[in-house]
């Protein structure tokens, strides 16, 4: 593995990796405490429809999938947030409508572009140079936006109705919060795809709840959760000449069933 480091596209995704981790450690734990994961799948699931319309545009398929997936979580943003009752249907309309879209996009573009198939699952070992300062930008967006407003998150995050009762702007924030979620998604694409971004988002900050009683200890050591699956699943996946998403993903399950394994037997014997 230690030779494989020598390679530019081995470096790139290294590189990757670990930015995509600080973003899913930061928005994944939000995502996670407010419960907004089946959110987050829909905003994921929808931002394809960004894909087929840059393949038709004839654009960078990230930038496409960028505007449609903010456009997406916005318009969620303001379909939940009075309304959370029906928030699964408001979620399952979003993410049909943005497949559908990507879908006839695809079907009307000349030519069928394969390389859209990598956006679906990922291809961190072909990560550009522009992938790398996208991912960057949305890092450094995504930790600058927490650690000015981390109160305010928290506050959402925990108790929205007072948060509101206090004057705080619970409304623009949670719609903040969409539009970070929607970032992260993109950002991840290149490293597991949008079937599995959900995954990466959910999985370390689920572990890490069980060991953090802070909202910024859950960040940390969610992002350190994440570069530790994005490092050992690249690794298997060169190693093994297995997808190196899939591979990132099931280290990631494996820790999770293992942690929820664990906690399953100290509860019972605290309770015998």
């Amino acid at each position: 593995m230690i030779e494989a480091l020598s390679f530019q596209f081995m470096q790139n995704a290294l590189f990757a990796g670990l930015l995509v981790s600080i973003t899913c450690g930061i928005v994944g734990s939000l995502v996670v405490v407010n419960r907004m994961v089946f959110i987050a799948g829909g905003i994921a699931h929808g931002a394809y429809g960004g894909l087929g319309l840059a393949l038709f545009l004839g654009i960078s398929p990230l930038f496409g999938a960028l505007g449609f997936s903010i456009a997406l979580s916005i318009v969620i943003a303001f379909l939940t947030y009075t309304n959370k009752e029906r928030t699964d249907a408001v979620i399952g309309a979003v993410w049909a409508f943005g497949m559908a879209v990507g879908i006839i996009f695809t079907d009307i573009s000349k030519g069928y572009n394969t390389d859209l198939t990598s956006f679906l699952f990922g291809a961190i070992l072909s990560v550009s140079k522009g992938d790398l300062q996208l991912m960057g930008a949305v890092s450094v967006l995504t930790a600058a936006v927490a650690a000015v407003f981390y109160k305010e998150f928290l506050a959402i995050s925990f108790d929205m109705e007072f948060a509101k009762l206090q004057g705080l702007n619970t409304k623009l924030f949670y719609t903040f919060l969409m539009i970070m979620t929607a970032l992260c998604i993109v950002a991840c694409i290149r490293a597991v795809g949008l079937i599995l971004v959900v995954a990466l988002l959910s999985i370390p900050p689920f572990i890490a709840e069980k060991f953090c009683v802070r909202l910024s200890q859950m960040m940390l050591l969610s992002a350190v959760l994440s570069a530790l699956f994005m490092l050992t699943g690249l690794a298997l996946s060169y190693m093994f000449d297995l997808t190196s998403g899939a591979s990132i993903i099931l280290v990631a399950s494996f820790a999770f069933f293992l942690t929820k394994i664990k906690f399953h037997f100290c509860r019972s014997k605290s309770r015998s």
